[in-house]
């Protein structure tokens, strides 16, 4: 099991190592659950039919978030979900990766369950702003009468990063954290390394992995460290290696990175 600890004002799960090798920082599902959640715009609200007394209700549903991590959306009152709401208020967002290169039973995703209500009428200026920073073609339909933004406040939190690796987020730390610095440039950073620096990747599986590497592949990147899938001897394995210190933009990844790199060349 994973343990959790605190890294400056943010907290973070440690890998557990083996023998003396250090432990390895990751940072904790709360903070990839707001990560994950931060990067999706569509989620499936799940809502109590009223039709079928009983029966759960999924809809498609874009979102956007405030500043707590809760989901807006904007709805309108002939929809069935906001009939659904209307008469009961429990309701649950599933947001999963939307990699679809990867297996989804791998990939991360969310489930938000809360309470959901309608946005008070003094709210709702803060509220459009946020939603058409995110969902910008609902310029077009934001002002019809008929629709209405609800808000889901969140009671709990169920996070699955993949095969594996799960567990309960209380509310309390899901608000309290932070979308990953990285979440926006992961991609760039990941195609760059893996395009241009495949060779400095075995170097570092190598130097600071411990691992006999053939080949490896960037697959994760985050502000304490990353995933990378190796190949050895027609095996393939994952590992995960830490910065030297924490980052916070692209820039700080290339400057640390050099580091590591000229590191590991040394000691080869």
């Amino acid at each position: 099991m994973k343990r959790s600890r605190s890294h400056g004002s943010r907290s973070h799960n440690v890998v557990p190592s083996r023998g003396e090798e250090p432990e390895i920082p990751e940072p904790s599902h709360a903070e990839r659950a707001r990560t994950l959640v931060h990067l999706g715009r569509v989620g499936t609200l799940s809502t109590h039919s009223v039709r079928r007394p009983g029966f759960p209700f999924g809809s498609v549903m874009p979102y956007a978030l405030d500043d707590r991590g809760r989901p807006l959306f904007l709805i309108s009152a002939l929809a069935m979900h906001t009939q659904n709401l209307r008469a009961d208020g429990r309701a649950s967002l599933l947001v999963a990766d939307g990699d679809s290169g990867r297996d989804p039973l791998g990939a991360g995703r969310v489930t938000l369950l809360g309470e959901a209500s309608a946005v008070p009428d003094d709210e709702t200026g803060a509220v459009r702003d946020l939603y058409l920073e995110r969902q910008g073609d609902a310029r077009y339909w934001i002002d019809y009468s008929d629709f209405g933004f609800y808000r889901l406040d969140c009671v709990d939190v169920y996070y699955v990063g993949g095969f594996g690796v799960m567990g309960w987020v209380t509310a309390a730390d899901y608000a309290a954290a932070a979308a990953d610095p990285l979440a926006e440039s992961a991609p760039g950073i990941l195609g760059h390394m893996n395009e241009d620096h495949a060779d400095a990747l075995v170097l570092l599986a190598r130097h600071f992995g411990g691992q006999p590497a053939e080949e490896a592949t960037m697959t994760r990147v985050d502000r304490l460290g990353f995933h990378l899938r190796l190949k050895a001897g027609g095996r393939f394995h994952g590992c995960r290696i830490a910065f030297l210190r924490e980052v916070a933009s692209p820039g700080e990844v290339r400057k640390v990175l050099v580091e590591m790199v000229g590191q590991a060349r040394a000691a080869s």
